[in-house]
């Protein structure tokens, strides 16, 4: 939250323990704690975790005709990764062995296990595997026992053109990356519930130290990510934006309680510890891997596009967009809101503020959406 309009004196602050210790620390070597979190100050974990190679999935031919197997094989090999099994029981150990295998093509009648036992076996303990029939013996009772006990993706007859059978291949590998995009996208909304939940619990631990800001992270969250959207900034941005303003001032967990809620002036040193709080919110978020670079978004919400801000005086492109508007929402709401030092200042002096201040301070295009906002669209909710 922005307190450069508060008087400070330059007299000593009390003796704050293990929080100027922890400050301290971070502080004792800048330009290299710097450079470990901006490699080139553009690169971030976050960017590269995105390009990742699809491996292509595995066939599995069952068939008692030894000669058939070994033709589909030479057929198929440069296109597909494939094996092949001559049995039921050898199709199921090598089922057991690999777990890259995508779709299964089975005759029906084999030696021991026919075909509609083997893929309903398989439909039951590797439902994800798709299931082709590929018999010489296709007949309405076949078909309804391929499509009512295995779940058959697909049954094909013998003779079957190589066309043919690539197509069905095709289809067979699209949907079993559909089934694991499914399977991918069920997990990822049990992880980002998690991740919601921690970050809730983050709000709260700050809330409860100081109750002058109860409601700040959650309104500047709201706020941003309304500005987001009103920049036509894509889902996935703006709610990274939102998590983000939930945690915004997470680092105020080491910062003295007396110096968050001191009705008087701020000494020099208090106001510099204070200043650290973007710097241990990096800290603290760091190491936790959310599908956002939250930390990177905490550590610039107190940047200025002049290089002016703090901790480290980035200026322009080096500030991400997402701390950018973080910043406008920021200002915006401290300035409407009472601190223990002033009474709250309005929304005309926090529009007039950023307004006055943009493309030194704050973000135009940013600045431009937050006063569309309150000035064109009646926008105050997130001052509620």
């Amino acid at each position: 939250m922005p307190r450069s309009s508060r008087n400070r004196s330059k007299s000593a602050g009390p003796s704050t323990g293990r929080s100027l210790d922890f400050v301290a620390e971070l502080s004792n070597d800048p330009e290299s704690h710097r450079k470990s979190i901006y490699p080139g100050f553009m690169m971030n974990r976050f960017f590269s975790d995105q390009a990742q190679c699809q491996p292509c999935g595995r066939i599995l031919f069952v068939d008692d005709d030894i000669n058939l197997l070994e033709s589909q094989k030479r057929t198929f090999v440069d296109r597909y990764d494939v094996i092949t099994a001559s049995c039921a029981d050898d199709a199921l150990q090598k089922l057991g062995r690999s777990s890259d295998i995508s779709v299964v093509v089975s005759d029906i009648r084999m030696p021991d296990t026919d075909g509609i036992a083997l893929l309903r076996q398989i439909s039951q303990f590797y439902p994800d595997i798709v299931r082709i029939i590929f018999t010489g013996y296709v007949n309405l009772q076949n078909a309804m026992d391929a499509v009512n006990e295995c779940q058959a993706f697909r049954i094909l007859s013998k003779p079957c053109s190589t066309e043919k059978m690539k197509a069905a291949l095709d289809a067979a590998l699209s949907q079993s990356r559909l089934i694991q995009g499914q399977r991918e996208l069920a997990v990822l909304r049990k992880y980002q519930h998690a991740m919601e939940g921690v970050i809730l619990g983050f709000t709260k631990l700050v809330e409860t130290r100081d109750p002058y800001t109860a409601g700040h992270q959650r309104k500047v969250s709201n706020l941003a990510a309304i500005i987001a959207q009103e920049m036509g900034l894509g889902l996935d941005c703006v709610a990274g934006i939102r998590l983000a303003g939930l945690v915004h001032d997470i680092g105020k967990v080491y910062v003295p309680v007396e110096f968050l809620n001191k009705a008087g002036k701020l000494s020099d040193i208090e106001f510099s510890i204070i200043k650290q709080h973007p710097l241990v919110g990096h800290e603290i978020l760091s190491p936790i891997d959310f599908s956002w670079p939250l930390s990177r978004f905490v550590l610039e919400h107190h940047e200025r596009l002049d290089g002016s801000g703090y901790p480290y005086g980035l200026s322009g492109d080096d500030i991400s967009i997402e701390a950018k508007i973080l910043a406008v929402a920021d200002t915006v709401d401290a300035m409407t809101s009472n601190r223990p030092y002033r009474p709250a200042l309005g929304i005309e002096a926090a529009l007039r503020e950023i307004e006055d201040n943009q493309s030194t301070h704050y973000a135009p295009e940013a600045v431009r959406a937050c006063l569309t906002l309150f000035c064109e669209k009646g926008f105050r909710e997130c001052l509620e």
